[in-house]
């Protein structure tokens, strides 16, 4: 979902008489990876409002970054036809960042945060400006739900951590090592990180930014006369998805959106495959920056357009925003800590991602290329049909009893429908 240093130096080396590529490469790198950076924080400071929207709070976040990426395509575009314009596309990158710093200044702490360091006045504070007419209410369930949870986290952290005797010189080590302990040893807490790990691999592995990194490149190869411009689509249909997925992600479910737009995620790179097997690429080096005659191929390189559009429609809808609502799988003393690892990866997931869309391009063929993330959906597709539970309208207090005794794939389905 955000940009790579070494994915716009791929764009500038591999096509240098494709200004439009190269510009591109920049947008991306820094536009996007401004607008994301403090993402996991975003996602977790969501989960304080109620299970009945907290999805549509986490796909507020998506709509936002998806919708500056429009705006840094039609910025490219505008700056691409300047002189040294890469400078602005550099320059503007920290607009945003700016703002958000100064946003930022005025977000609190989390209320199960602020209850944990012994401020339940100031939680209550932030909970009645949240539930706004139903406040007082409100705000004392919810606190009641946060003292329940710290007092069993605190029983979990005795069996797991036993307290040892003599001094402790270095309590912040310790402190982290109780934690991992408790991630990694605690079987609701693994289950929990392998699924939060198994949506940000896919949400990366797929393929998606392949395209958004060097889809003016793509649409260079195939002869559009305007890579940025037929990119726009890319990023339009990205915006309009997210938005989609803000509608009906918490009346659907994330179980039933993940399983139901990961089929249209392969259906789209399967035609893409199709599409470039018989587009008459050259049968040596594929990716060589030569344009493909537009009028030859009209058809198949609209298909492949088509294609990719679909396959970003199913992105946006599943993958792009369910990975992100990880941090409900966790409890209270982990949430920080396994986020972090499970966004770790997905950074390391989008730098293999990167680093290898142009050397596969080459040595296996475009075709073989979209075939094979279209096989790393499927893989994904099983995976969450297994593990990954539904927690619609589920409280985070109520997460730890989901997967105290396994996946909870089954109880979370049974269980009494929320109202909206």
């Amino acid at each position: 979902m955000a940009g790579d240093d070494s994915t716009a130096e791929a764009s500038l080396m591999r096509e240098p008489e494709s200004p439009s590529s190269s510009f591109e490469g920049l947008r991306d790198s820094f536009v996007s990876e401004e607008t994301q950076s403090a993402s996991p924080s975003i996602f977790v400071w969501a989960l304080s409002f109620a299970a009945a929207f907290r999805g549509r709070l986490v796909t507020v976040s998506i709509l936002f970054i998806t919708g500056g990426q429009v705006i840094a395509y039609v910025l490219g575009y505008v700056l691409a036809q300047r002189v040294h314009g890469w400078r602005w596309m550099v320059g503007l990158g920290a607009v945003p960042a700016m703002v958000q710093f100064v946003l930022l200044l005025k977000l609190p702490e989390t209320p199960r945060w602020l209850v944990k360091a012994g401020k339940e006045d100031v939680a209550r504070f932030v909970l009645e400006k949240v539930y706004a007419s139903e406040a007082n209410t409100a705000a004392e369930q919810v606190l009641k739900e946060i003292r329940r949870e710290m007092i069993e986290e605190k029983a979990t952290s005795k069996l797991v951590n036993p307290a040892t005797p003599g001094h402790d010189s270095w309590p912040s080590l310790t402190q982290f090592q109780n934690r991992m302990t408790e991630l990694f040893f605690v079987g609701g807490n693994r289950r929990a990180l392998t699924i939060a790990c198994m949506l940000q691999a896919l949400q990366q592995l797929c393929g998606f930014n392949s395209i958004m990194y060097f889809s003016a490149t793509i649409f260079s190869w195939l002869g559009f006369a305007s890579p940025i411009l037929t990119s726009l689509s890319v990023a339009v249909t990205n915006f309009v998805c997210t938005l989609f997925a803000l509608l009906i992600i918490d009346h659907a479910g994330r179980r039933a959106i993940l399983l139901g737009s990961i089929p249209v995620m392969i259906g789209g790179l399967v035609l893409c495959s199709v599409s470039y097997h018989f587009l008459g690429l050259p049968k040596k080096e594929p990716n060589l920056p030569e344009k493909i005659q537009i009028s030859e191929h009209s058809s198949w390189a609209t298909c492949i357009v088509v294609s990719l559009v679909i396959f970003v429609c199913g992105y946006a809808i599943g993958p792009g925003n369910i990975a992100w609502q990880q941090s409900e799988l966790f409890p209270l003393s982990v949430r920080s800590l396994a986020s972090g690892l499970a966004t770790s990866l997905n950074w390391g997931s989008n730098f293999v991602v990167g680093l290898t869309f142009l050397p596969m391009m080459e040595l296996l063929t475009p075709s073989w290329t979209f075939a094979l993330y279209a096989l790393v959906c499927l893989a994904g597709w099983v995976c969450a049909w297994k593990i990954y539970p539904e927690t619609k309208g589920l409280e985070l207090e109520d997460m730890r009893e989901l997967f105290k005794n396994g996946w909870g794939v089954q109880e979370s389905l049974n269980r009494p429908k929320p109202t909206d």
